[in-house]
């Protein structure tokens, strides 16, 4: 319909009226109007002067749009020392699952991928994928047969170099790794081999471009011409830098050669370790207080015959059989195993968490009445990490290197396994069994207990929960419910999934920010939390999003991963009691601490806006033992332009905490609270070293 003169002037009517009062002016308005006196006839001739009165509120910015975007709020901290309450010294740490490729070409180091032959199965001829040749079926032919020297992975692979004259260069075979190797300029590359040749034969091993064509580095090594296998060693240190290289092993010479458990490693790990110290630097800033290891569905396994065994991955690194990891749809060698996680634990100053099967995977289970030989599986795994070594595989431990037990105090029961037929008789034998071994071992259930009590013994139980932002967001109050009488919760994955996720939003991480708040109000029944998944290699996202993104060269953390640097002091912190009153309570989610460092000490309050609106917040507190200094005092801000924005390899600092001075810092004290966003403040207590020092 036409906009007639007198609707045009009902229009501005409304629009001025709401801009005079902060408010749309909706059909009530007008009868208000009415009820005035004001008819329509009257609007008409006052259509000049409503022009003129709209456009100065536009110019003055008093649209009611701007002026509804901000909203007030009272946020109540009590400080005093009779409500405080310490928070669990293991509040939040890391959930590692072999998934993505986080392990096996992620945050262990070894840069060739079947590495052993073994990924194509026991069945030969078979697969060598992402093995191939250098020449063609004319000069060269390699097929896998069952010749190792190795009984628990028989697998090798055989190459019979055919030309007489062979190309400049040689032939041979080259592995490309996981999605191209990471050489850098000046680094040292300790490759590790075993040969065998029947006739005296040189090899050149080099690391070079995808295609061959740039030479990174190379050696030449002499096998000798016997019948036994040989270890072939040998360092590399490369003259430029390719982030998609590969490692070539050639020969000019016609004959046979085998091969077997070709392993390339950079020198400068973590910690002498084996791990990707810049990987591992992502989670050092996390200060996590727990690892639990290995998974997850990856300790469950499609079928139980892939399930991850702890036996089979421990011992030279050369003699593992490794599985493929039907859950998740690859292979490992399984050189990050059982071991190398308790070092990596004990390396980032965490508490292990061990989580085994418990004879039960997606699609077959064990009878309870059969579950004996895994119940002293479990046994003899907990004695290769506690036992002295002199123990029977307390002295496996020792032999490979760690002679000093692991600590392992907490074990997982499986892994989502509550519903199944055979879990609870399977449960009770696992922890019967343990408790008379290890009584002080804390055991952890995989039934939840937060709503109804569990109908057999454990010390903590998992708690799993991955779901939409809003949900999220208002499970923060999920655990004020909850009996305090019982065992604890271990809130061991919780992330924001699907749907408003994307590969890691703003939206998901202040959703989850909220979350943790009500964790650490309810750390009286809630000992520990972690996220999940940690790490996706950027070439294998079968799960999104994950708290920290990579390649073979790069890494940045999703917005998610930086919500949680700002959660990182809460372990062991005392925790205070908070209040908000506000009609936009309902979008706001807060939490106070008071945490110390090596100098100060400090309250730090974090207010979650998970609204659409800024908010003009008043921050009050009673209670504290000592002054708050504005010297020191910092706000921390983890927000950005649209909600849904997300880090990546071209931006990596999209989303990311933004730290200023808060130069206002007292006892009350107003701030603005950004919409969409997560504001952390430090405020600084004078009576820190720091302050004290001044």
């Amino acid at each position: 319909m036409p906009c007639t003169r007198r609707r045009g002037a009902r229009v501005f009517l409304r629009m001025v009226d709401a801009c005079m009062h902060g408010r749309h002016a909706g059909p009530t308005r007008i009868d208000k109007w009415k009820r005035m006196g004001i008819t329509s006839n009257d609007a008409a001739p006052r259509a000049v002067l409503l022009r003129f009165l709209f456009l100065l509120c536009i110019g003055c910015k008093c649209l009611a749009s701007e002026v509804e975007a901000t909203q007030t709020a009272t946020l109540a901290v009590d400080a005093s020392p009779q409500l405080a309450r310490k928070i669990p010294d293991t509040l939040f740490g890391i959930f590692f699952e072999e998934i993505n490729h986080a392990g096996a070409g992620g945050i262990w180091a070894e840069l060739v991928s079947n590495r052993g032959f073994e990924a194509g199965g026991l069945h030969t001829p078979s697969n060598i994928d992402p093995w191939s040749i250098i020449g063609d079926d004319s000069s060269v032919f390699v097929e896998t047969d069952r010749t190792s020297c190795f009984s628990r992975n028989i697998v090798a692979l055989r190459m019979e170099v055919l030309c007489d004259n062979c190309p400049t260069g040689g032939v041979g075979v080259y592995n490309p790794g996981f999605w191209g190797m990471n050489i850098e300029e000046g680094k040292v590359y300790n490759l590790v081999m075993f040969v065998k040749s029947p006739e005296t034969t040189d090899l050149t091993v080099s690391l070079t471009s995808s295609n061959g064509l740039q030479n990174l580095a190379s050696a030449t090594v002499t096998v000798s011409g016997e019948s036994n296998w040989i270890k072939v060693e040998q360092k590399l240190v490369a003259k430029g830098t390719n982030r998609t290289s590969r490692l070539q092993i050639t020969t000019n010479k016609k004959g046979v050669v085998w091969f077997d458990q070709v392993s390339l490693m950079p020198e400068d790990t973590y910690k002498g370790h084996g791990f990707r110290t810049e990987l591992i630097s992502m989670i050092l800033d996390l200060k996590p207080r727990f690892l639990r290891f290995p998974g997850g569905c990856f300790v469950e396994g499609g079928w139980l015959r892939n399930a991850f065994r702890w036996r089979e991955s421990i011992g030279p690194w050369e003699e593992r059989p490794g599985h493929f990891g039907d859950v998740w749809h690859y292979w490992t060698d399984d050189g990050l195993g059982y071991y190398e996680f308790l070092q990596l634990a004990e390396d980032l100053g965490t508490e292990p968490i061990w989580v085994f099967n418990n004879g039960v995977s997606h699609n077959d289970e064990v009878d309870t009445v059969a579950i004996a030989p895994f119940v002293k599986d479990v046994l003899d795994s907990i004695e290769f990490a506690r036992g002295s070594a002199n123990s029977t595989w307390g002295s496996v431990r020792a032999a490979m290197g760690h002679p000093e037990p692991f600590p392992v105090k907490y074990v997982a029961i499986g892994n989502e396994d509550c519903g199944k037929k055979f879990y609870r008789g399977n449960y009770l034998k696992f922890y019967n069994a343990i408790r008379q071994a290890y009584p002080d071992i804390q055991m952890i259930s995989n039934c939840d207990g937060s709503s109804t009590p569990l109908d057999h013994p454990a010390d903590l139980y998992d708690f799993h929960v991955y779901n939409d932002s809003k949900t999220l967001f208002n499970m923060k109050s999920t655990f004020d419910r909850t009996s305090r009488s019982g065992p604890k919760a271990f809130v061991s994955e919780y992330a924001v999934w699907r749907g408003d996720a994307g590969r890691g939003s703003l939206l998901a991480s202040l959703a989850e920010a909220a979350f943790l708040t009500g964790l650490e109000k309810n750390s009286d029944i809630v000992s520990m939390a972690s996220y999940a998944p940690l790490f996706v290699n950027d070439n294998d996202q079968t799960w999104n999003p994950d708290a920290i993104v990579f390649n073979s060269w790069q890494h940045y953390g999703t917005p998610s991963y930086w919500m949680q640097t700002l959660f990182r002091e809460s372990s062991g912190a005392m925790f205070h009691p908070t209040t908000i009153s506000s009609s936009y309570s309902g979008s706001l989610a807060a939490s106070a601490i008071t945490w110390q460092d090596s100098e100060n000490s400090f309250l730090r309050v974090k207010v979650i806006n998970f609204g659409s609106d800024a908010v003009t917040l008043t921050i009050s507190t009673s209670g504290l033992q000592a002054s708050i200094n504005a010297l020191g005092s910092t706000a921390t801000v983890l927000t950005s332009a649209d909600v849904m924005d997300e880090n990546s390899f071209s931006n990596p600092t999209k989303v990311v905490p933004v730290k200023s001075d808060l130069s206002n810092a007292a006892e009350q004290m107003q701030v603005t609270l950004a919409p969409r966003s997560f504001s952390s403040f430090d405020l600084a207590l004078a009576q820190s070293k720091l302050v004290a020092e001044m």
